[in-house]
């Protein structure tokens, strides 16, 4: 799959304002874009599509985005635009609630309302993430969920961390996607949308089972990712963190290929050969990188590892020294 990616370096530099502001008048609805600078203007953007779910990246200088309410009568696609920043500061407006944005917070905007935004000489080059959600599709109701417009979400912390790391992997590895992922990949991304939109509505009760379900494990992954260094990370310490049985936990993963201890032992395995074969590293021994990683048993780990490598990891080290050396 990967993204389609379109760049404003790869037009002449008398096009490329005005190819901006149609690119995104056809995303996102006509749109007012103006810029104190538009002969010096450079921007990209990169769109994937996750069946239900589409995802774009931006990255752009110091312009304004405006939508009046005659350019909505005009057209409307209907949606809510929810984006992350991820570098630069932006400010923006709607439903007469205006905030300054920083990197890290959520965004969201209605295609519906008038809005404004604006990104000012003098900051960095705004980067962002937006997802595309068609209004009809939401299973909020509609006068709670604009409460939300114009209002920075934070990302640091709980559902909103989950969510933003969901949306910066799924970008990161697009261009490992087959279609199948990407359907499957589609689904939750929205599951995970409604669930930070509820969130932050307090109508958690109001999702579907499978949506809270999702959540939940995807908070589960995370909190494994997080602390596999922990040699005392277990089932029963991941089911008190999250404040669930151990018996539900292990039904959570019983859909899965691997249980709650085999994605615990295969992650850490990931992690040990990676360190075994980055060459900043080639001077800590094989039992410290082990270690490292949660294990605390040498000998079991070297089986282990052996087990799913088919070598050693001294030999696992040696073999990529030879390759790359």
């Amino acid at each position: 799959m990967g993204l389609t990616v379109y760049d404003t370096a790869d037009l002449p530099p008398e096009h490329r304002f005005e190819w901006w502001r149609e690119t995104v008048s056809q995303g996102a609805g006509p749109t007012r874009v103006t810029s104190d600078h538009p002969a010096g203007f450079s921007g990209s953007m990169g769109v994937l599509s996750l069946g239900i779910a589409q995802i774009a990246t931006m990255s752009f200088p110091a312009l304004r985005s405006e939508r009046t309410a005659r350019l909505i009568h005009r057209s409307d696609p209907e949606t809510y635009e929810l984006t992350l920043l991820l570098g630069g500061a932006m400010w923006v407006s709607q439903l007469r609630q205006e905030t300054l944005l920083s990197p890290g917070d959520f965004n969201m905007w209605s295609s519906s309302r008038p809005y404004d935004s604006q990104v000012t000489d003098g900051t960095a080059p705004s980067r962002a993430v937006t997802l595309h959600l068609p209004r009809a599709l939401v299973p909020l109701p509609e006068n709670k969920v604009d409460r939300l417009l114009a209002h920075a979400l934070p990302s640091a912390t709980g559902v909103g961390a989950v969510f933003a790391r969901h949306l910066v992997s799924v970008v990161q590895e697009a261009e490992t996607f087959t279609e199948a992922d990407g359907q499957r990949l589609g689904v939750m991304t929205w599951d995970l949308a409604t669930a930070f939109l509820a969130h932050h509505l307090d109508a958690s009760d109001r999702l579907p089972p499978r949506t809270r379900r999702q959540l939940l494990l995807r908070r589960l992954d995370l909190f494994i990712e997080d602390n596999l260094a922990d040699p005392q990370l277990s089932p029963p310490v991941i089911a008190a963190h999250h404040h669930i049985s151990v018996r539900l936990l292990h039904r959570l993963f019983a859909g899965r290929k691997e249980s709650v201890s085999e994605t615990i032992r295969r992650r850490r395995l990931e992690r040990c050969s990676a360190d075994l074969l980055d060459p900043l590293l080639s001077a800590l021994p094989v039992h410290a990188v082990a270690t490292r990683w949660g294990f605390t048993d040498a000998a079991g780990f070297s089986r282990t590892f052996r087990a799913a490598y088919g070598v050693s990891p001294q030999e696992h080290r040696r073999l990529a020294a030879r390759q790359y050396g």
